[in-house]
């Protein structure tokens, strides 16, 4: 029996939760304008986890949701 490798693109965890966020403003949940930190709210345990992804890119939890929605590409130094 053969076994096929397929190469997969692996998505970054980061463009994962800009999806999520893009669905919550969509649902109306937050707008582009709020903060970063009312992700929080809406996240709850899971928080912690994001938080520190988003400060590892330099974010601060005031900046505006719209600033992390404009990020086109996740690559890590």
């Amino acid at each position: 029996m053969t076994k096929t490798v397929v190469d997969q693109q692996v998505i970054h965890p980061m463009v994962k939760l800009q999806g999520k966020v893009r669905s919550l403003i969509e649902s109306k949940a937050i707008k582009p304008t709020d903060s970063i930190w009312k992700i929080a709210l809406l996240y709850g345990d899971e928080w912690s986890y994001w938080k520190k992804e988003l400060e590892d890119f330099d974010f601060s939890m005031r900046d505006p949701i719209s600033d992390l929605l404009a990020v086109e590409s996740w690559e890590e130094n």
